[in-house]
């Protein structure tokens, strides 16, 4: 199956196309071919261009859904009057059997059957209770609408009704055009047609009463949502410059996304009655019938496709130019070395491709050996090394990874140039460090690696600010703790945590005034025998000043 590119009026665009530029095959014109050989100096060569699939019956690859999901007729078996003769009630609907069965599907098949094939609500056996319809169609891919939206009623065209869309897969959904005998009643909106629209106002929302006004019954049957007719409003005299027009397309995304769409609803509100009041005692008269719907466009592609296949009750586009997905709306696998963009129809009457190109390879993008791959960042808009090496990070690998900082002595290139940090976990803020190596140490700590203590604190599991603490009785030799910072040390003693004899670093002996030591008394004035003054004398010298202990 293929679809096309042609827009909305495209016998019009292909005979544009062919006058304006005759040396060009007329595919071309439609943007149905992706690339061609060419011959150049280079020898046989692509040419790759924008493509886009044939307009087709969209019908033929929807699911229909319907809203409440028993109000089709046939079950149990009604007898039906006409509109337009309330005596005239013999039109059965019996879904046992398949000549009075009237399913859904035949909203959508081929007419080869006479009478008309068609399907068929219920009557209005609950008025006054609305009988309200929602007919959903859906084909789980987007399209591009090519042509006018057409529904045939085989009874009176509704009376009310809704045509919408939705581009999110049924998520969301928003109205394409009101339908109504009296819009201001039914939807208080000033009713319109197409032709009232302007170049500037075409996308507008509007309630029509051009389907529905009347004995609806006595004229066409025909209810339309018209894709043409605003087209053209949009192209106004850039039919006769169609760079122009194409060239507007590629930058106009609200008008784009106007005429795309994933699926349609017909929400039917109030059937035909032929009057203002209804006839309660022959309520079999009211009711709804579809024989027809046509709904013609494209697979939307991006201009990366040319064909759409069918397989699996699923649409999808068969992408050229290194793209992939169902719309072609991405780069393939390895070929992410430019941005993702959609093909251009400019310049006319090949279009741009927009072909993209595979991933830079690293000596290329430049990563210093410490990677083999490269790739394109759309919102960076710039190519980068991928998985970088040996501790290295960085558009080019040319940074060191945290915990990491770079060996002077090594180049750019070599396996050894991001160095460990190696930060003490107990004395280091985080495993990082600066260019030379330095760790960024906590409180009361210092050194390269954070691993020392500045005087005032002890290392316990790092640098603690508390000294002494008297339930630990870290203060040694009699000290007493005082707040936490200080050991106040007996005489004898000295040192953080009085852990040292004052004799150890007193450069005159024990006996300085510093020493601890109580100052020898002078003798009595009549004096002692002078033998027993030195042997006085030398006792207390030995008692004082025995070797410190180790």
């Amino acid at each position: 199956m293929r679809f096309p590119l042609a827009l909305t009026l495209q016998a019009m665009w292909t005979a544009v196309c062919q006058a304006a530029n005759a040396n060009y095959p007329a595919a071309w014109g439609h943007y149905d071919v992706c690339k061609s050989q060419v011959y150049s100096d280079e020898g046989l060569t692509w040419d790759y261009m924008a493509c886009q699939p044939e307009a087709a019956d969209m019908t033929q690859y929807l699911k229909v859904t319907l809203d409440p999901p028993n109000i089709t007729c046939g079950d149990p078996p009604e007898t039906y009057c006409a509109l337009e003769n309330p005596y005239m009630c013999n039109n059965e609907c019996d879904a046992s059997t398949e000549e009075l069965a009237h399913p859904p599907e035949l909203m959508f098949d081929i007419e080869g059957r006479n009478p008309t094939t068609f399907w068929q609500s219920t009557s209005w056996k609950k008025y006054p209770k609305a009988l309200l319809v929602n007919i959903t169609l859906s084909w789980n891919k987007t399209i591009e609408l090519t042509d006018d939206i057409v529904l045939t009623f085989e009874s009176g065209r509704p009376e009310q009704m809704v045509l919408e869309k939705s581009l999110d897969y049924g998520r969301s959904w928003q109205p394409y055009q009101f339908y109504a005998t009296d819009c201001l009643d039914a939807f208080t909106m000033e009713p319109k047609t197409v032709q009232d629209l302007t170049q500037h106002t075409l996308l507008d929302i509007i309630c029509t009463e051009e389907y529905s006004r009347g004995y609806v019954w006595k004229y066409d049957k025909t209810v339309r949502f018209e894709i043409k007719d605003r087209f053209a409003l949009f192209a106004g005299p850039r039919l006769h410059n169609m760079a122009s027009l194409y060239g507007q397309l590629d930058t106009t995304k609200n008008l784009r996304d106007f005429f795309t769409i994933t699926d349609l609803r017909v929400r039917l509100l109030r059937p035909a009655t032929g009057a203002t009041m209804v006839d309660e005692n022959n309520l079999s008269r009211y009711f709804y019938a579809i024989s027809d719907i046509k709904v013609q466009g494209r697979c939307k592609c991006n201009l990366h496709a040319n064909s759409c296949v069918y397989d699996k009750e699923k649409l999808s586009c068969e992408c050229e130019h290194n793209t992939t997905g169902p719309d072609c709306g991405r780069c393939k696998r390895n070929y992410q070395g430019r941005a993702w963009s959609a093909g251009s129809y400019l310049p006319i009457p090949k279009g741009t491709a927009n072909i993209f190109r595979p991933n830079v390879s690293s000596l290329d993008c430049e990563c210093f050996g410490h990677s083999n791959r490269c790739s394109y960042i759309e919102l960076l808009n710039t190519v980068i090394c991928v998985s970088c090496k040996h501790n290295t990070r960085g558009q080019h690998c040319q940074l060191c990874k945290l915990g990491y900082y770079r060996n002077a002595s090594a180049e750019l290139d070599d396996e050894n140039v991001c160095i460990e940090c190696n930060c003490n976990p107990f004395g280091s803020v985080s495993d990082r460090c600066n260019g030379t190596g330095f760790c960024i140490c906590k409180e009361g700590t210092t050194g390269p690696k954070c691993q020392e203590c500045l005087p005032g604190y002890l290392w316990d599991d790092g640098c603690k600010s508390r000294v002494c603490d008297n339930e630990l009785l870290r203060c040694q030799n009699g000290g007493v703790c005082v707040a936490n910072v200080r050991c106040s040390c007996p005489a004898a003693y000295t040192g953080l945590l009085c852990e040292k004899r004052r004799c150890e670093s007193e450069l005159g002996g024990c006996g300085g005034a510093d020493s601890g030591q109580a100052p020898l008394a002078a003798p009595p004035a009549g004096g002692l025998p002078l033998l027993l003054l030195l042997l006085g004398w030398a006792a207390l010298t030995e008692a004082s000043c025995r070797p410190c202990p180790l």
